[in-house]
């Protein structure tokens, strides 16, 4: 069964998933009488029990309940030989403290966001959302067709590390205010929880961007420190009860236009394991990478309902004007970081030449269908 999960993952990707479960769970049930030597050798089989850390609250929907699913399937799909406890941020570590405890070995699993690590490594951001980068879809294929994984993972490596794709919110909302914006000048000194590239965007337009916990906004909004926050989109965001301290919901998340999560794996612990199991554990994460997006595209609607319908939101287009000089801006801090290192510029060529090229045919193929879905029939 190794081989066959181990070249069915790095040979194929279509109906991947499901294949994987067809092939573990028939040679899981393909069992030997109880007594017999086989059935007493799987019965002396390792038991390995791993910790995975967040960057979410316990049970936050879809992003706090991804990994425990993770974890479930996996126990699952390894006839429970690997067993995962979740732990939420601030659990056992703090949320941004994620790629330093699983570099480290103090849990062998983390989910989080690439782009809260670029103080270490600048070009992360490439690796969970550019502004006005790639879209949920398109930023997949990147990563697992257009050379993205391999790069992510040279940068990784050094830190013990070995990422995978854990996740994708799909295009956000801006977030949550408490006052309008009609023009560049209601940014002026604004402080917003905005993190990566988006908040140094936010900060050369007159804004005031502040790196925060999940756990820690809510209670800097209601209290004044924060003036405004992004988070997801309306399902995450009406669980946070964000609508409770913010009258005005503004998009589109022009920040976070395809967000990918990631799943951390402790290289050293990773590699040791048999490789049925290393198979097992990267079937889990791309289960979770789609069923993530799935939930969010699900929930997002009715979330949205509930919101402007039952609690008076505030809806919100940004001002085209403003959305124009936001992107001038998202350009030129693009460039610059590109120019950080030598591995930068390398993951930078990558996927700008993928985005030029996707984005060509989509110009004809996903936006022009959009267009044409608008069309008024007879």
């Amino acid at each position: 069964m190794n081989i066959i999960v181990t070249r069915f993952f790095q040979k194929n990707s279509r109906h991947f998933v499901s294949v994987c479960l067809i092939i573990i769970f028939a040679s899981c049930s393909d069992q030997e009488p109880v007594g017999s030597p086989d059935a007493q050798a799987t019965t002396e089989q390792t038991i390995y029990e791993w910790k995975m850390i967040t960057s979410w609250p316990k049970n936050l929907p879809a992003l706090g309940t991804s990994p425990e699913y993770f974890a479930d399937i996996v126990e699952t799909m390894s006839n429970g030989r690997m067993k995962i406890r979740v732990y939420g941020a601030n659990e056992l570590v703090g949320g941004l403290e994620v790629f330093d405890a699983v570099s480290q070995g103090v849990a062998e699993i983390g989910h989080s966001g690439a782009y809260y690590w670029q103080g270490k490594i600048p070009g992360t951001p490439f690796f969970s959302s550019i502004p006005f980068g790639l879209t949920s879809y398109e930023q997949d294929s990147w990563l697992r067709y257009g050379g993205g994984n391999e790069l992510w993972k040279e940068l990784y490596a050094p830190f013990n590390l070995i990422p995978a794709r854990g996740g994708n919110s799909g295009v956000q909302m801006f977030g949550w205010f408490n006052k309008e914006i009609n023009s560049l000048e209601d940014l002026q000194g604004l402080k917003m929880r905005i993190p990566s590239l988006g908040g140094e965007v936010f900060r050369r337009a007159g804004g005031v961007p502040v790196t925060m916990q999940v756990s820690e906004v809510f209670t800097a909004l209601q209290t004044g420190a924060l003036d405004a926050t992004e988070f997801v989109s309306p399902y995450n965001d009406l669980a946070a009860g964000y609508h409770t301290v913010a009258d005005y919901y503004y998009y589109p998340g022009w920040h976070e236009p395809g967000s990918t999560l990631e799943a951390i794996f402790n290289k050293e612990r990773f590699e040791a394991l048999p490789e049925d199991l290393q198979a097992i554990l990267i079937t889990g994460t791309e289960m979770m990478n789609q069923l993530l997006l799935d939930e969010l595209t699900a929930k997002n609607n009715e979330a949205l309902r509930v919101l402007v319908e039952d609690h008076g939101v505030q809806l919100r287009r940004l001002p085209d004007d403003v959305l124009i000089e936001l992107r001038t801006i998202s350009d030129e801090v693009v460039e610059e970081m590109a120019q950080a290192d030598e591995a930068t510029a390398k993951v930078y060529a990558s996927w700008k030449t993928f985005k030029e090229g996707v984005m060509n045919y989509n110009s004809i193929a996903e936006e022009a269908f959009i267009e044409a879905r608008k069309l008024p029939s007879n």
